[in-house]
């Protein structure tokens, strides 16, 4: 991920360059993008360092969360950044094309787009492969619902963004010059924008859940509840709730109403056995808390 943020620091140097050079407001829009995803990279990497921090007595459940709070924290910074910056490249440059406008010569621009194009897919190849291993048979839209780790995805989706983004600068600068209309380049910029706002928009949807105390999916829940009451010693499971603490640490708290005649022993086994089964089935979970909802001195059957 260094390599990564140096690079995209050095491509969006050169993109400024060539947007100088050439006056293209899309190669701005493209700078913009570029100095955007260092920022993101250095943010992401302080999210994962902090998140592996220790529990203390301020934070008894760990800093597992400060993965979701800085991927939330990048969201924010390519839709206002990223993504507004660019809009308002877009609009501010076809408000000032004239009659008069001349366009730049775009073989600075052209270089430098090739060189970005061959980095990009390099790098988004490396991270599509990542994250096809960590999906496995899940399709893509199902792994990035159910996915608590964003920092698989966020690399994922910041490079698919910076592909198109350098597609949309090509298509703008070539087409402008093909037809000698300033315009395209603006409209590109604009584009690059709303690109930008789109991805933003998805990763604060999804970071937001996470943040808030998002819990495991119904699916699982329903699975969780089954094996609970699998037990022999088990009559029924009560209210079972869940929060991912991390995006490898899965808290479960639930009730569970034994069978009439339980021994205090017996209780004891059975919820190290339910804990013991429900870690194999699901190794994120690190905390699992079982409160009892029958004493064995009560000779009633469990509420309905």
């Amino acid at each position: 991920m260094i390599a990564a943020i140096i690079g995209n620091l050095a491509i969006a140097i050169v993109k400024f360059i060539a947007a100088a050079l050439t006056g293209s407001s899309a190669m701005i829009s493209e700078g913009i993008h570029s100095i955007v995803d260092t920022g993101n990279g250095i943010l992401l990497l302080l999210g994962l360092k902090r998140a592996k921090r220790p529990a203390d007595e301020s934070h008894p459940f760990g800093y597992g969360k400060s993965l979701y709070f800085w991927t939330n924290i990048v969201a924010i910074s390519i839709f206002g950044i990223g993504g507004g910056m660019s809009l308002y490249e877009g609009i501010t440059y076809i408000l000032a094309v004239t009659p008069s406008t001349v366009l730049g010569d775009p073989t600075a621009a052209y270089i430098v787009l090739a060189i970005a194009i061959l980095i990009e897919s390099v790098t988004f190849a490396i991270a599509i492969r990542q994250f096809n291993q960590a999906k496995g048979v899940k399709s893509s839209m199902e792994f990035l619902k159910e996915s608590k780790d964003p920092s698989l995805y966020t690399v994922v989706l910041e490079d698919s963004a910076a592909l198109l983004g350098l597609v949309f600068a090509f298509l703008g600068i070539f087409f402008g010059h093909l037809f000698h209309n300033p315009y395209l380049d603006g409209l590109a910029s604009i584009a690059i924008g709303i690109l930008l706002m789109s991805v933003a928009w998805f990763l604060a949807h999804r970071t937001s859940g996470l943040l808030l105390g998002e819990g495991v999916s119904r699916e699982m829940l329903a699975d969780i509840r089954k094996r609970v009451e699998a037990d022999p010693s088990v009559e029924r499971s009560g209210d079972i709730l869940t929060m991912y603490l991390g995006p490898h640490d899965l808290l479960i708290n639930m009730g569970v109403c034994f069978v009439v005649g339980t021994t205090a022993e017996q209780m004891h086994e059975a919820i190290r056995r339910i804990e013991a089964e429900l870690r194999k089935a699901y190794p994120e979970t690190n905390r699992v808390y079982i409160e009892a909802e029958s004493l064995p001195a009560v000779a009633t059957k469990c509420p309905d």
